[in-house]
């Protein structure tokens, strides 16, 4: 008799461990989730604040300075530029700055190579609007840009994207 009841309590206490154990795996897994996905908001969160501040702050220097605030403007790339000495030259280190999506990450120049700013982005877009708010047929004539970036974490929940789009607009202060 003492034979069957260790076997049956050691058939219950497999089956409860087992229980356990997959409650634990999923609770795991959806913290991990959760947790990639916060850090992908507030990264991208990050980004766009951060880049919104140097493109308002594009084209600092003294005035009459002939440089021009926007650079390079293209749909993913944006080099900006800002005299922060004063001496009307755009040469010192962090005062050319380019922010470009390479692959799915977000990156920032500012003189010391190219560092990442956010990982897992599914699109990065800039659109560059003249004053009469149309498109700006050249990067000296861009009084306004528009940023948008979507971010997400590398795989999905429940076969679903779980994706966070920021998009702002944004108008240089000093052109």
């Amino acid at each position: 008799m003492h034979l069957a009841d260790l076997l049956v309590a050691a058939a219950v206490l497999g089956v409860v461990s087992a229980g356990m154990l997959t409650v634990l795996d999923e609770s795991l897994r959806v913290y991990t989730i959760g947790a990639a996905r916060a850090e992908s908001q507030q990264s991208g969160r990050i980004a766009v604040e951060r880049l919104a501040a140097e493109i308002r702050t594009a084209g600092l220097g003294p005035r009459g300075a002939a440089f021009a605030a926007i650079a390079v403007a293209e749909p993913t790339r944006i080099v900006l530029q800002h005299d922060l000495d004063g001496d009307g030259v755009i040469a010192a280190p962090g005062e050319m700055i380019t922010w470009q999506l390479t692959g799915e990450t977000l990156r920032r120049d500012a003189g010391g190579g190219a560092q990442p700013v956010v990982d897992g982005v599914r699109s990065f877009a800039l659109e560059y609007r003249d004053t009469s708010d149309r498109d700006a047929a050249t990067a000296d004539e861009a009084r306004t840009v528009v940023i948008t970036l979507v971010t997400g974490p590398a795989w999905d929940l429940a076969d679903r994207s779980v994706v966070t789009m920021y998009s702002t607009r944004v108008r240089l202060r000093n052109r």
